[in-house]
């Protein structure tokens, strides 16, 4: 029973620190800098949520926007400097081997949002999608199909 309590109690506190760390920001709660750069980023379209994250141990504030009823997500360090773009496209609006590479890994799933990521110079393809057997993934790939993590 001790046991059971100890475990539930880890559980609630662990789903506590979730949230805070979800907290939604507003554009007044960012820095000059990263204000400055939404701003610029966001024009023409509805912000519909800022967070901040941690990735790869650097923190950023991730925008989550929507411009002619599609997603566009962008991520700003705390210095103001993009990091990333993530623009929500077609398949067929993405090269061809980029989109073999995709379909070839989703298979018989079911495919799900494809994203044109920009980081810096570079650019690659996100997608999402359900395998036969229910699961959730995501596949990066370069523009000339070779897969990739980051």
């Amino acid at each position: 029973m001790k046991r059971t309590f100890t475990t539930l109690l880890a559980i609630t506190a662990l789903a506590a620190g979730a949230t805070a760390a979800e907290k939604k920001l507003t554009l007044k709660d960012l820095p000059p800098a990263v204000q400055k750069t939404v701003q610029d980023q966001a024009k023409g379209a509805e912000i519909k949520n800022i967070g901040k994250e941690t990735e790869h141990g650097v923190a950023q504030y991730e925008v989550e926007t929507m411009v002619n009823g599609k997603h566009r997500d962008f991520n700003v360090d705390t210095k103001g400097a993009l990091v990333v773009v993530e623009e929500e496209t077609t398949l067929d609006a993405i090269p061809a081997a980029a989109r073999a590479a995709i379909e070839k890994k989703v298979a018989g799933g079911k495919l799900g949002m494809v994203e044109l990521m920009t980081k810096g110079n570079a650019t690659f393809y996100e997608a999402a999608y359900t395998s036969k057997d229910g699961k959730k993934h995501e596949v990066l790939v370069k523009p000339d199909g070779t897969e990739t993590k980051d």
